[in-house]
């Protein structure tokens, strides 16, 4: 539902994917957004409504998202998509952190534009703490970006996961980003991404700052 910048290039990404996409706006002239060779599906229409969702193909989908830009048709999509259909992989696109976190505990998956954007700015801004990727806040875990001491380069992947208690996802090293394995040896200008409860990510991160010991390997 929307097919604003988000909705449009999500629904273009799902058809090159060969995914069958069902895209529902208000507005005709969205669809505009859509490329010439749009293989989807065009519904105009509210995206709550019933009637529209089932032009959509609703009853036979595998996901829907909620990507419009208010809030409140979002949230009613999402509700009516799982309570009337039935279907529970739904995301939804909130711009008021306050009501992402209260429709996460509902089981709702949601995307706080504003959070992630303060986030990512904070990230440039203060070098050091955890810089949340990515936040699960039914699951309470969390991918995030760590900052290292100089100290720890040299060291293998196992030995950080030993000292933090978290999984190491990835490594981006000279813009890539490598899966790990437990005998990768960290090099200079390697950023780490790690697998954490969201409870122990600022822990986990404070490890990391600081020089390694002898006890942390």
């Amino acid at each position: 539902m929307g097919c604003g910048r988000v909705g449009s290039t999500l629904a273009v990404n799902l058809t090159s994917m060969g995914h069958s996409v069902s895209v529902i706006d208000q507005n005709p002239d969205a669809f505009l957004r859509l490329p010439e060779d749009f293989s989807g599906q065009q519904v105009t229409g509210v995206g709550f409504d019933h009637d529209s969702l089932i032009q959509a193909g609703i009853e036979d989908a595998h996901g829907f998202a909620a990507v419009s830009s208010g809030d409140n048709s979002n949230i009613i999509a999402a509700r009516v998509v799982r309570e009337t259909f039935g279907l529970t992989n739904v995301v939804t696109r909130i711009y008021d952190p306050t009501r992402a976190t209260i429709y996460e505990r509902l089981g709702i998956a949601t995307v706080p534009t504003v959070k992630w954007t303060a986030d990512q700015v904070l990230r440039h801004l203060i070098p050091l703490g955890p810089h949340y990727e990515y936040t699960d806040a039914s699951a309470g875990m969390s991918i995030v970006a760590v900052d290292l001491d100089d100290s720890w380069l040299g060291r293998t992947i196992a030995e950080i996961e030993d000292a933090t208690s978290a999984r190491v996802a990835w490594v981006t090293r000279l813009g890539k980003g490598i899966l790990p394995t437990f005998d990768l040896v960290l090099q200079d200008g390697d950023s780490l991404h790690l697998v954490v409860p969201t409870s122990r990510a600022a822990s986990a991160q404070h490890v990391l700052v600081y020089p390694a010991k002898k006890t942390d390997i």
